[in-house]
């Protein structure tokens, strides 16, 4: 998901995003410490999408403080 994407969603839509992409990284990074990870470049990527998430989050929340 681009972060044009992500800046369009809604704050709940947000943190769902930011959940489901968190708990799929920690399954794929289980699976590489028993040997079980087919494809390794998934956890380079999800873990840039997961900071693009906070990223998208900090904003918002300098946003509302300002």
């Amino acid at each position: 998901m681009k972060i044009s994407e992500m800046r369009e969603l809604t704050p709940d839509e947000l943190r769902h995003q930011y959940e489901e992409t968190s708990k799929e990284l920690f399954n794929l990074k289980v699976q590489q410490s028993t040997g079980q990870l087919e494809k390794p470049s998934r956890i380079r990527e999800l873990r840039r999408e997961v900071a693009r998430l906070r990223t998208v989050q900090s904003e918002r929340m300098k946003e509302g403080a300002a």
